[in-house]
């Protein structure tokens, strides 16, 4: 899709924009440049996306209806995206890394009328399971899915052309449940014209400087995830070709990035430390120069880990903060490097603000529960209680702690929920990781508090080591005495513990309930 050198920015960003004006009016260019489907124009998906509304119309799925998709990574989630979004479905993405029981229990709680559930995924069909989804939805196979109505057969019979009665849909996204049950957000994105909408979502670009027809955009992370696919159909609607990795390879994304010479992508901070722990010579092999615009959020990024990125990437890695109920702040590279450590400002239309436990507004470098009002607002999918208790008047919180320094910069201290108290004294876990981080044999780090009867709470580090590293008493006694170093008394850990892996989500979130659960249950609490 190529644009006159001499072109302006703003010229650029006059023209047509959004996945249809630019699957009419480019119909040749690479919408995927390589995924495990294979390669997509622009035409091709529009055209495969019309046919599936007209499939699941044909099953008498209604506007309204929320569709839900498990698939693995690949051009499947996009189709369906595509389809939801002009026909008034609300797209429900399920993470594939659920057990049965967690998609049954979303599917029932969500209230799908449509399971779209790819091969890979086709054995939650069989026995019990299988029969309880059935009664739940209508499960609509993409290949070989006994059980299930063939999607992609159907489909394949359906004509091309748009369908009438095109009107956007809405999108929920059900939270990973890292501190608690997944909840069900909503976002009400429905009721307008596709065409003007997914247009209007183009200016998404510009808060990245993803810039029109400026691609390719690579694809990572698990498509599933909001803020995943927040970005790959952002860079869609802007004009760049998707390159989607089956699943991440730190030496495999530097291969893609290289060949492909890709400008934008997003990723989460786990995947940094996967990509800087490469051998240097493995590292030297890719040129990465091609790099614009790297976004990054879901899980926090150590500053020693962000840094060394810029030192190799360039400052071309942007960070945001917020969740699928709503993006807070922005932190672009130059301004990162002047604060390190922010999360940036607040993005137009968002207002930040601080409270303490008694909801009282803090001042500049206070600390306490971060707190956003957006423009479009959400809601917890039939939970009214739970809606009511994020707010605060027209304000909300996704459960962080930080402060805004003078200049309204944000800076988060970590989770509320994954805090430790011991002796009344608060300490946030983020900041020891991002200690343990720093030692050349530590590859990840989870601290909790467990039972004290002393202190209340004792600080405990969980450590996975690098290779080439084993578990031993005196690495124990080196990584205490690495904290001593750069830890006041009371945020030291009282020991480690060494684990061979420590479980996260794709977007890299540790599930810290799990590992709490485990140390808690004989002390009769549950975190």
């Amino acid at each position: 899709m190529p644009v006159a050198a001499t072109a302006s920015t703003d010229d650029v960003w006059s023209r047509r924009l959004g996945f249809w004006h630019l699957a009419e009016d480019h119909p040749d260019a690479l919408a995927v440049a390589e995924s495990p489907d294979g390669e997509f124009t622009y035409a091709a998906l529009a055209a495969l996306a019309h046919q599936t509304v007209h499939a699941l119309r044909s099953r008498s799925v209604p506007e309204g209806a929320t569709v839900a998709v498990l698939a693995p990574n690949g051009v499947l989630p996009i189709q369906m995206t595509l389809a939801c979004q002009q026909a008034g479905w609300c797209l429900l993405l399920v993470n594939g890394y659920l057990t049965a029981a967690e998609v049954v229990g979303i599917l029932e709680h969500s209230g799908a009328a449509v399971l779209v559930l790819h091969q890979h995924h086709r054995d939650l069909l069989n026995g019990e399971t299988g029969e309880r989804i059935q009664r739940l939805c209508d499960v609509m196979g993409v290949g070989d899915v006994p059980g299930a109505a063939p999607l992609d057969t159907l489909v394949a019979e359906q004509p091309a052309f748009a369908p009438d009665l095109r009107t956007t849909g809405n999108m929920m996204v059900y939270s990973s449940g890292t501190t608690g049950a997944p909840k069900g957000i909503l976002r009400p994105l429905g009721g307008r014209d596709p065409d003007v909408a997914l247009n209007a979502m183009a200016v998404f670009g510009r808060a990245f400087d993803f810039r029109p027809f400026d691609g390719p955009h690579l694809v990572s992370t698990a498509m599933y995830h909001g803020g995943s696919h927040t970005y790959y159909m952002g860079a869609l609607n802007v004009g760049h070709s998707l390159v989607i990795m089956a699943r991440f390879d730190a030496e495999g994304a530097l291969e893609l990035i290289d060949r492909h010479q890709v400008r934008t992508a997003y990723m989460v901070a786990t995947q940094f430390y996967r990509l800087l722990h490469l051998p240097e010579e493995t590292r030297s092999k890719y040129d990465v120069s091609s790099l614009h615009s790297v976004v990054h959020s879901a899980a926090p990024c150590p500053e020693t880990v962000k840094r060394a990125m810029f030192e190799w990437w360039g400052p071309v890695i942007w960070e945001t903060y917020g969740g699928m109920e709503g993006a807070a702040t922005i932190a672009k590279p130059h301004r990162w490097l002047e604060k390190p450590g922010t999360a940036g400002r607040a993005v137009r239309g968002v207002t930040l603000a601080i409270f303490d436990e008694d909801g009282n507004r803090l001042g500049p470098n206070e600390t306490g529960h971060i707190y956003f009002k957006t423009e479009s607002g959400f809601s917890y999918h039939r939970d009214e209680k739970l809606t009511a208790e994020a707010h605060r008047g027209d304000m909300f919180t996704i459960g962080d702690i930080g402060y805004l320094d003078e200049d309204g910069y944000l800076f988060i201290q970590d989770r509320a929920k994954d805090m430790i108290i011991s002796g009344g004294v608060n300490i946030y876990p983020a900041e020891v990781e991002a200690v343990l981080l720093q030692h050349d044999a530590v590859l990840d780090a989870a601290v909790i508090g467990i039972p004290d009867e002393d202190w209340g709470e004792a600080v405990l580090a969980i450590v996975e080591l690098r290779e080439g590293h084993g578990p031993s008493e005196v690495l124990e006694q080196e990584l205490l005495g690495h904290c001593r170093g750069h830890l006041a008394a009371h945020k030291r850990p009282r020991r480690v513990e060494f684990r061979s892996c420590l479980p996260r989500t794709d977007a890299g979130k540790l599930y810290k309930r799990v590992i709490r659960d485990e140390y808690w249950a004989d002390a009769g609490r549950s975190i």
